[in-house]
């Protein structure tokens, strides 16, 4: 248990450093590096995407709470946006975790790499939606919140990767949106804690010290070590020259994807 605790303590190091270093959201690392811990553990491969994102999302409400209170420190944080928008993301959250239960490791393995795919390209390109129109009314948002839900669950993040985008449209600042989208994954990672909780609280083939499909020593080693050093990544950030970082590190995404590919496929 002790090599264990060690291995996650490590990759809860190195995703803490790269949250903070290139501003990603810690469910984009921290999936890929437990498909590939819970595969050399020899964890059941039928569940281990499933226990993969339940962990990554229950990282999350740990990481979510440090980073929205940071932000809301500098005003940064829309709380009306927040409110409107939380209902149809808890809504979709736990939907998408009924979802994920019912598709295998391969599929949610495809799903993620098309995700990641994705995220390179956005890196890689550096493009951002041009502001059009401003925040739509009670039933857009609870869509919108419901849509960021449903795919947050699918590929265990907090939702920044569609909910930014989607503020920086409604002509909301990018500080503001970085803000809003960090309170926004809170409701995200407690609801897809819960639902994946729920799912897999009667899979009798899960590993000892799981809770429903979240993987206690792999989120203890996790929230331990990259509490300590997301700030590590956040000082670094202000000496290197992170717009070449990202751009290595979208290549390192596409290797990561296309291997999960591949393995799926």
């Amino acid at each position: 248990m002790l090599t264990i605790i060690a291995l996650y303590l490590g990759l809860g190091a190195v995703a803490g450093v790269l949250a903070g270093l290139l501003g990603i959201g810690g469910g984009l690392v921290i999936v890929p590096l437990l498909v590939f811990a819970f595969t050399w553990q020899g964890l059941p491969p039928e569940h281990l995407m499933h226990l993969a994102l339940g962990t990554s999302l229950a990282s999350i409400i740990f990481t979510a709470v440090s980073s929205f209170m940071a932000h809301h420190k500098r005003g940064a944080v829309r709380w009306e946006v927040v409110g409107r928008i939380t209902p149809g993301a808890l809504i979709g959250t736990l939907a998408g975790t009924f979802l994920a239960a019912a598709l295998s490791t391969a599929f949610l393995k495809i799903f993620f790499a098309l995700f990641l795919y994705f995220v390179t390209w956005q890196m890689l390109s550096g493009r951002k939606p041009q502001p059009g129109r401003e925040l739509p009314g009670t039933a857009g948002m609870l869509g919108v919140g419901g849509g960021i839900g449903v795919f947050s669950s699918l590929v265990g993040i907090g939702g920044g990767t569609l909910s930014v985008p989607f503020m920086l449209w409604c002509n909301i600042g990018l500080h503001q949106a970085i803000g809003t989208s960090a309170a926004i994954g809170f409701p995200i990672a407690v609801a897809g804690t819960i639902g994946y909780l729920l799912n897999g609280w009667q899979v009798t083939e899960l590993p000892a010290w799981s809770l429903g499909y979240i993987y206690l020593p792999a989120l203890a080693g996790i929230v331990a070590a990259s509490v300590f050093t997301a700030p590590w990544g956040v000082r670094l950030a202000h000496s290197l020259p992170v717009a070449k970082l990202k751009k290595v590190f979208a290549i390192l995404l596409l290797a990561v994807a296309t291997r999960m590919l591949w393995t799926a496929l």
